[in-house]
């Protein structure tokens, strides 16, 4: 059975640029450099106005998205640093002030990872029961425990608790009407969300008793989620990842993850792993490592065989049992990764380098 291995996919990235005036200012003001410049060096980016010589502003003052960076009395440069900034497009603005009016001009680069991603892959170390009618949707572990959300569009969804060792579901919690996705544990609670409603929950960890409800008021979609121990991560689907508070889970901002050449394909499942994000790319044997402070893909896993492809069932649908959960034993230094409808959960390790499966296929083909 075929299954595509995806490491990235090209996708175009358009920025725009942006000029306002404010109280009738109409003076001919432009600021360089135009948008769309990349940056990838970590070096400081230049920007400056430029205008007619009849015309002198009483001050220039600059914003790298919506914060003050410096100000100028005239058209010279400024220097902005970039090798702090997270990734994605950032928005520069220059408010030019002359006689009580101000006059924006706009302008925008782009912040990527200078380096391609490291490839790494996996070793499997043992492997456990899983439930093969689950529909994995997230996965948490702690204590000998997995916590698993389970679900579909169409059907209650389910927070479970898993023996490891035996796979057998020790205790379960129905949720009706929501289409439960990823969940992550946060002391003695675990935090899940629902795709495509603005539904939080907040369950016991012990009893999986719902505690309450909260609104993310973040993402539009909740896909994959994940916790440091002061912020709880969410992905949307996209390339963004929200940060909320632990404790009101009110929304403290985002990241956009990154690799060299372009923004992440759809992010799902999210664990937080020795101080990096690792997400799986939904729909492909693939899982990332982000840098949680900049949005930048350091590693790609590949983990095509994971689930060796001799020992599916016949009828196993490749499109929809996809690749879809990985939980962190952080007393244990173990990862555990499983998908939709597996009937196995895989202890893993990562490793430098390629599959063994793939390593072998690429030798024949050379052979021939």
């Amino acid at each position: 059975m075929k299954k595509t291995s995806m490491l990235f996919i090209g996708t175009a990235v358009i920025l725009a640029a942006g000029c306002k005036s404010k109280n009738g200012a109409v003076e001919n003001i432009t600021i360089s450099p135009k948008p769309g410049v990349l940056s990838t060096n970590d070096k400081p980016l230049a920007f400056n106005v430029s205008y007619e010589k009849s015309y002198s502003p009483d001050s220039v003052v600059y914003y790298l998205d919506s914060i003050r960076v410096g100000v100028r009395k005239d058209s010279s440069v400024i220097s902005i640093k970039t090798d702090t900034l997270h990734m994605g497009k950032r928005d520069v603005t220059a408010k030019v002030y002359k006689d009580g009016k101000i006059q924006n001009v706009q302008t925008s680069f782009l912040k990527m990872p200078k380096y391609a991603p490291e490839q790494w892959t996996y070793t499997v170390v043992k492997q456990f029961p899983h439930d093969s009618t689950a529909n994995t949707e997230g996965l948490s572990y702690e204590d000998g425990f997995l916590y698993e959300t389970t679900g579909d569009s169409t059907k209650a969804s389910e927070l479970r608790k898993v023996d490891i060792t035996t796979g057998k579901v020790v205790l379960s919690q129905k949720v009706d009407k929501h289409y439960l996705k990823g969940n992550t544990i946060v002391g003695d609670k675990i935090i899940a969300f629902a795709q495509n409603d603005t539904a939080g929950f907040v369950f016991d960890k012990n009893t999986l008793k719902l505690l309450s409800r909260f609104n993310p008021k973040a993402a539009n979609a909740n896909w994959g989620a994940a916790f440091d121990g002061s912020k709880i991560y969410v992905s949307d689907g996209n390339n963004r990842i929200w940060l909320l508070d632990k404790n009101n889970y009110k929304n403290r901002g985002y990241i956009d993850a990154f690799d060299n050449q372009r923004p992440l394909p759809p992010i799902n499942e999210l664990e937080y792993i020795d101080g990096k994000i690792y997400a799986n790319i939904y729909g492909y044997d693939t899982f990332v490592v982000i840098d949680p402070k900049t949005g930048s893909v350091d590693r790609a896993l590949n983990m095509v065989n994971i689930f060796p492809y001799e020992e599916r069932p016949k009828r196993f649908d490749a499109k929809e049992n996809v690749l879809n959960g990985i939980a962190y034993d952080a007393k244990g230094k173990r990862v555990f990764v499983t998908g939709k409808r597996w009937p196995h959960v895989y202890q893993i390790d990562v490793v430098r380098g390629l599959p063994a499966s793939l390593m072998k296929f690429l030798k024949k083909k050379k052979k021939s």
